[in-house]
């Protein structure tokens, strides 16, 4: 299985960006999906999950202005990110919990977001 993030980018603050992460796989609507970032000198942190059945569950720093949704026919995940703020500035990383590991195993290469203020 792979993961290939994209739509990274520079944005005002106050802008909007749609990340995109296309998964190959052929189990792709059984997969936990989920999307990570990891600011510079900082840890990288859970920003938002979307299951099987496409309930979501998101941080709470950005429930509200961000939104995962998935298109199952397209194999692709999606992070839409509004209100964007400096501090949402990280490399963005979508991820696959596939089969019955209870954490993510699969993990695309990322992508970089800055919100310049």
């Amino acid at each position: 299985v792979q993961l290939q993030a994209s739509g990274g980018g520079l944005v005002q603050a106050g802008g909007s960006l749609r990340l995109s992460c296309a998964v190959s796989g052929r189990t792709f609507s059984s997969y936990v999906m989920g999307w990570f970032r990891q600011a510079p000198g900082k840890d990288r942190e859970f920003v938002a999950r979307i299951g099987s059945g496409s309930s979501t569950y998101y941080a709470d720093s950005v429930k509200g202005r961000f939104t995962i949704s998935r298109d199952n026919a397209k194999n692709t995940v999606y992070l839409q990110m509004n209100s964007l703020k400096p501090e949402d500035t990280a490399v963005y990383y979508c991820a696959a919990r596939i089969g019955s590991s209870s954490e993510y195993n699969y993990w695309g290469q990322g992508t970089l977001v800055t919100v310049s203020s």
